[in-house]
């Protein structure tokens, strides 16, 4: 799999920045992508050391629009913790955006 295709998007959240400033970013990434290929296309795309990947599938929620009842689908997010003093540049810019 191609690095830019197991890296979907990054979680935008108070608890993700709340990560971030640990050095812990989140991402959701692709449901068939394992730590090894996460870890590799983190240091690749954003040039950072990887010291720890940690993976989770996020539950689908009920919803309803009237009568029509579902549920959203599931997805698998990973936390990504990085070296000592390296950022995700993504994170950067809004960190201050309040």
């Amino acid at each position: 799999m191609d690095h830019t295709h197991v890296i979907i998007r990054p979680v935008i959240s108070e608890k993700s920045f709340a990560l971030a400033e640990a050095g812990k970013y989140t991402f959701r990434v692709h449901d068939d992508a394992h730590k090894t290929e996460i870890r590799q296309a983190i240091e690749r795309l954003f040039d950072v050391g990887v010291l720890e990947v940690r993976t989770a599938w996020v539950k689908p929620k009920p919803k309803r629009r009237g009568y029509t009842s579902g549920k959203t689908r599931r997805w698998k997010k990973a936390i990504v913790q990085v070296r000592q003093g390296e950022t995700i540049p993504i994170f950067r810019g809004l960190e201050g955006s309040e």
